[in-house]
């Protein structure tokens, strides 16, 4: 399938929803980390996922993962 829009693309905003739907999974992964809250900005031209994380410190952590598509090489 030809990608007909870039800004988001739909690819982009299905990674998005994904990575929030898969925070619990995520959660398992990060050593010493609780995930304590997902946001989601799929309006953006590359949407956006940020994890606001508790280290076993009780430090806050927070990381923003930005979804970007390649263009298609057809």
């Amino acid at each position: 399938m030809k990608t007909s829009s870039y800004n988001p693309s739909p690819l982009e905003v299905d990674m998005a929803n994904a990575l929030f739907i898969l925070q619990k999974e995520i959660q398992k992964h990060l050593q010493d980390n609780e995930v304590i809250h997902v946001e989601t900005n799929i309006q953006r031209d590359n949407p956006t996922v940020k994890f606001s994380l508790l280290d076993k410190d009780g430090d806050p952590h927070e990381m923003v993962l930005r979804i970007v598509q390649i263009p298609d090489k057809f």
